[in-house]
């Protein structure tokens, strides 16, 4: 659905988007606690980190250094001098009352991100979104309302965890650029790619190491901007597509009933597919902004920069060409990219695997399991080289597809402890190829089957594939396919 079809004519959606992305770093922002992730709550806090009096932060060199990557990889200028400064504002989460943020230094300015959005003619269109800024700051704790909603409203009670105060964070903000929910959702799927690409984060939505926020408004075709409200916490590039595609209909039904769109921040209810409002929105003002005093002044001479520049990887566009001038469908390398699947397509071409065939496997069969068992790629223990003996196996004739989709499964459930050839030899999988034990189950199958044998001699070649299917069952499905066609067609016809 375009923005055209989401609103009434004469009217334009704007979006912009703030996507936070938490940092892979090892200790936090301002302090050595460490970063990882679900630990016992409250276990990995520390004076600094919940801002007790007289405890004073250090910058995380490598936090500044992956923000600067990441920010070259968006195409962003590289301020030589930034700062800290303190964003005042109580929230239970946030232990010392202020966040520390960036105000009007920030690292990174005018960056643009082009994605790819497919039009209702199945067209590609690449569009353009401007990114204002990229600026670091710390993670805030996390609250836990216990309760029937699993919200602050209605619950029993509430439990806060520190564990994520302090936890490098880099918020990205778009201009507002965007004008419909498929290039809101191109725009969050390729800055999650370029994020994994360059090693920063793993931008895994569901454990929040990147989230998002979407400014959304409403006017008409060439007015002014019109006063914007803020989805807070998408949590899918779904519930991104969702939230404005709801929110855009509401501000209009709003205004074409006379009223008037107020400038604040709401919840997206997935389950009800509704916004609701959290709060009036706060702005600049209210955060009384000032420069943290306990820090100094980030610097970023050229030097420093260059240096980092020499660790830009491929990044996903360029990978996607890459993999297009191997032959790899459109669809296919953009499934590769986004489940970080192309470092196991190289090594399996690398070690002698069609290019075609290891994507086809990739993108199919693997990201199919890995998405019903719920596991990444690096988790699953799969390799290039695995995929590389697999098509082997294919190719030579050891397995046939179906049976290669089995050795797959073992060599995942392994965690790829065992080849493909292993679990094929272990499962006894090998495609009965042996001339002439398939001929003996042939012969006994077109003997049992007079009526379909004759029908198949009198033009109904269709017909053929019954016999094929019941060789299949006498093997246990192991009977090589090609085979099995050949001999049938030699005795049927002779």
């Amino acid at each position: 659905m375009t923005s055209q079809a989401l609103l009434d004519d004469g009217w334009e959606l704007v979006v912009g988007l703030e996507v936070h992305v938490e940092l892979q770093t090892n200790t936090k922002m301002w302090c050595g606690c460490s970063t990882v992730f679900g630990d016992e709550p409250n276990t990995n806090v520390c004076e600094v980190c919940t801002g007790q009096p007289g405890a004073l932060p250090v910058a995380n060199e490598q936090a500044v250094r992956d923000a600067i990557l990441l920010g070259l990889a968006l195409q962003g200028r590289i301020a030589e001098r930034c700062r800290f400064h303190r964003k005042n504002y109580f929230y239970p989460d946030l232990a010392k009352n202020y966040q520390i943020s960036q105000y009007d230094t920030p690292l990174v300015t005018d960056g643009e991100l082009v994605v790819e959005v497919t039009g209702d003619d199945g067209g590609v269109e690449r569009r353009r979104v401007g990114i204002e800024r990229l600026h670091m700051e710390e993670d805030t704790g996390k609250s836990l309302h216990v309760g029937d909603t699993g919200r602050l409203h209605g619950a029993d009670r509430s439990l806060i965890d520190y564990n994520r105060c302090g936890i490098p964070l880099l918020e990205v903000v778009s201009h507002p650029d965007i004008r419909d929910p498929e290039t809101a959702q191109a725009y969050l799927r390729e800055l999650q790619a370029v994020v994994v690409a360059t090693g920063v984060s793993d931008a895994r939505m569901e454990e929040g190491s990147i989230r998002c926020d979407a400014n959304v408004s409403v006017r008409r075709v060439g007015e002014e901007l019109g006063t914007r409200t803020e989805i807070k916490n998408l949590n899918s590039v779904r519930s991104l597509g969702r939230a404005v595609r709801y929110e855009a209909q509401r501000q209009l039904a709003v205004i074409q009933d006379g009223g008037v769109i107020r400038m604040e921040t709401r919840h997206w209810d997935e389950s009800r597919g509704v916004t609701e409002v959290l709060r009036v929105k706060e702005s600049v003002t209210d955060y009384r902004y000032f420069p943290d005093p306990d820090l100094v002044e980030v610097l970023s001479p050229p030097q420093r920069v260059e240096e980092i520049a020499r660790r830009l990887p491929e990044l996903p566009a360029a990978t996607r060409a890459r993999l297009t001038g191997l032959g790899v469908p459109r669809e296919q390398a953009a499934v590769l990219v986004a489940n970080a699947a192309v470092p196991v397509f190289d090594e399996a071409v690398a070690a002698g695997a069609e290019a075609t065939a290891a994507a086809n496997w990739l993108a199919g069969d693997v990201v199919g399991q890995l998405a019903a068992e719920d596991l990444s790629l690096a988790a699953s223990g799969l390799t290039g080289a695995h995929l590389a003996e697999l098509t082997r196996l294919i190719d030579d004739g050891t397995l046939s597809n179906t049976l290669a989709k089995e050795a797959l499964a073992g060599v995942i459930a392994s965690r790829g402890a065992s080849s493909p050839a292993a679990v094929a030899a272990e499962r006894g999988l090998e495609q009965v190829s042996d001339v002439g034990e398939l001929q003996r189950i042939v012969d006994d199958v077109v003997a049992a089957n007079p009526d379909t044998v004759a029908a198949i001699r009198s033009g109904n070649d269709k017909a053929i594939g019954a016999l094929v299917g019941q060789v299949m069952k006498a093997t246990k499905g192991q009977a090589d396919p090609r085979k099995t066609n050949e001999l049938l067609r030699t005795a049927i016809h002779g």
